[in-house]
């Protein structure tokens, strides 16, 4: 799977959009790292376009590992 944008809706956050787009909260770290110019929004407004990045077959896996435990 190839990185793809999502545009937000109003009232969008960081784990919501993670949670709708990977099935899990946890890769939150993820898309912030993938949109670092974002990194202090908290709450988006509509229409910002955010890059979601790849997540592998393993990482979707091991979701149920924190960030440090998972290869």
């Amino acid at each position: 799977m190839a990185d793809n944008t999502y545009k937000t809706a109003q009232g969008d956050t960081w784990d919501l959009i993670s949670l709708n787009q990977y099935g899990s909260e946890l890769f939150t770290d993820k898309l912030v790292a993938a949109n670092f110019n974002y990194r202090t929004v908290l709450v988006f407004g509509a229409g910002t376009v955010l890059t979601i990045p790849e997540v592998t077959t393993t990482e979707l896996e091991t979701t149920d590992l924190p960030p440090w435990r998972r290869s």
